[in-house]
């Protein structure tokens, strides 16, 4: 019995020393977001455009009587030209700081276990394309690296303020 009760605490410690990520793809790069703030995972969802919107804003969805607006990831970090872009892509809905945000990404992966002590910073070149603040830090996977975002600081807070004028303004139309 003692020598169970040692295997179920050693294991507590490995799920405790690791942290699960939902992997996704945007182009040929793999990303990481934290499971904990992730709502779900949606496809085939109809998206209203918004009028004067930034470019990388795609519009906003209703999700069970709640408009939350989608962001383009691959256009907001810039990483994939306009011709590249996947026609059928996935959402991730995320609680950032208290506001939920939908998130379009060319794929989703699955969920990854990483050792909390594999997570290291960015170095400056592998951020090189992005900017350095979206970026919480890499770890290796396979033959990859893996990229994990702050989703925290991928807006601005000016662009916040927008997001949350659109959605007052929405929400009116819809009244």
């Amino acid at each position: 019995m003692k020598e169970r009760f040692e295997q179920t605490e050693k294991e507590a410690v490995e799920v405790t020393s690791n942290q699960q990520l939902i992997g996704f793809v945007i182009g040929n790069e793999l990303f990481g977001v934290d499971i904990l703030t992730v709502q779900e995972i949606i496809r085939d969802t109809t998206i209203t455009a918004i009028p004067d919107a930034p470019e990388f804003m795609e519009g906003v969805i209703n999700l069970r009587g709640r408009i939350v607006p989608v962001i383009d990831l691959r256009k907001r970090l810039k990483l994939v030209e306009p011709e590249q872009i996947n026609t059928d892509p996935w959402i991730i809905i995320l609680t950032v700081e208290d506001r939920i945000t939908g998130f379009m990404v060319d794929r989703v992966t699955k969920v990854l276990n990483v050792p909390k002590q594999s997570i290291k910073p960015a170095p400056d070149i592998v951020v090189a394309g992005l900017k350095s603040q979206y970026i919480q830090g890499v770890c290796k996977m396979d033959q990859h690296l893996l990229i994990l975002l702050n989703f925290s600081r991928i807006l601005l807070v000016e662009e916040i303020k927008k997001l949350k004028s659109m959605k007052r303004s929405k929400m009116k139309m819809n009244g």
